[in-house]
């Protein structure tokens, strides 16, 4: 029997919940593993209740920093009472004089991006840059307290290693197929509605809430360009948000990506559907005929595999995480290169041997990766610890 205490409180949106919400369930099913689960009370819905899972709520602060220091001082008192064998530390950031061994999962690639920095100057969001430089700090430091470092994939690990001088250990992220599409949820009515009237034109697809990394002026500005190469058939971006900063999570600043919508006309082309529940979503790639990503910085991307899954062809910025994820599955295109992006589209669109190939590929890809397979490999490094743990 190992006693694991996962600490999600950070997980609220994006890859975090994503995480949680497949992993505690098959920490659940699995002999021999009892699983405390310290969350936020927003994320009590999101985890069903099981004789060997004990769920610990909390009203955590919002901000990152506040809830870091939160932990800091709960956590011990917790895991002490818990009888937890070791710490599973969810959020990027590590409890410093964990009483357990501590497993860290980083997945913020942000904290490493040259790109992001340059992004946050060039925007004048000095606010924000100086917030990710103080949590890189403590990023880089959680990386060398934990007793074991996981990333998502190989490429972030060995950019994790270079930066902290640290070994880390790379777990691929997995992908339910049976559970994405079993769910019967329909869309709601509005959001059908929106799909509905695409009918007949090139669709491209992206997957994300609004934020600076995901490059969507680059995206934005290749649909200006295929709309003019492509007329008269035409072209629709359907995007999981909206672009307006209030709808978001976090602190970007959507403005200007609304602003170089309507500078290039694009207002019927880009379409909003704003955030789409993980029930419903499959339904929506399917709707598409392209997934497209200009993404500058990523530590797995789970939309790509999703989207393979679904059987639609992926055109991704090239990044060494997207080629390690999609392989030969997918086209590529320098991240900051509207135009190259929109010769890629246009070429894939105008080529249904292709087309037909990068699904065969994509589907066949979208297999290797397996939330059972990693829930494994997470379970035998957490009893290497507890056993040299007790040895000691």
């Amino acid at each position: 029997m190992i006693h694991i205490f996962v600490n999600a409180l950070a997980a609220s949106a994006g890859g975090g919940l994503t995480y949680v919400r497949n992993v505690i369930p098959r920490l659940a099913l699995r002999e021999g593993i009892r699983t405390t689960v310290f969350l936020a009370g927003t994320l009590r819905g999101e985890i069903r209740d099981s004789p060997s899972v004990t769920l610990l709520q909390a009203e955590c602060p919002a901000n990152s920093g506040k809830r870091f220091w939160f932990e800091q001082r709960n956590l011990p008192t917790l895991i002490r009472a818990s009888g937890a064998d070791v710490l599973l530390s969810t959020g990027n950031f590590a409890l410093y004089g964990s009483p357990v061994p501590q497993i860290l999962l980083s997945r913020n690639a942000l904290y490493i991006s040259s790109d992001f920095f340059r992004d946050l100057r060039a925007r004048g969001d000095y606010k924000l840059w100086l917030d990710t430089e103080v949590k890189a700090v403590i990023a880089r430091w959680s990386v060398r307290a934990a007793d074991c470092t996981v990333a998502p994939s190989a490429a972030f690990a060995g950019e994790l290693q270079r930066w902290t001088g640290r070994n880390v250990v790379c777990m691929h992220h997995g992908f339910d197929h049976e559970a994405f599409f079993r769910e019967p949820a329909p869309l709601p009515q509005d959001v059908q509605t929106q799909l509905s009237a695409t009918a007949g034109s090139l669709c491209l697809l992206f997957v994300s809430h609004y934020n600076y990394y995901r490059n969507f002026e680059t995206l934005i500005r290749a649909i200006a360009i295929v709309k003019k190469k492509l007329y008269p058939r035409k072209v629709r971006l359907v995007l999981t948000c909206k672009l307006r900063s209030k709808d978001n999570p976090g602190d970007y600043h959507a403005d200007a990506a609304a602003d170089l919508v309507e500078q290039l006309s694009l207002g019927e082309e880009v379409v909003e559907l704003g955030a789409v529940s993980y029930a419903s979503l499959h339904h929506v790639y399917r709707a598409c005929d392209l997934y497209v990503t200009p993404a500058y910085a990523e530590t797995f991307a789970h939309p790509l595999v999703e989207a393979m899954a679904s059987n639609l062809p992926v055109i991704a910025s090239d990044l060494a995480v997207h080629r390690e994820i999609c392989g030969e599955a997918a086209r590529y295109f320098p991240r900051f290169s509207p135009e190259i992006l929109a010769e890629q589209i246009i070429q894939a669109s105008q080529s249904p041997e292709q087309l037909t190939a990068m699904r065969e590929m994509g589907q066949r890809r979208s297999r290797d990766f397996s939330w059972d397979k990693h829930v494994e490999e997470l379970v035998s490094l957490a009893r290497r610890l507890a056993r040299k743990d007790s040895t000691r």
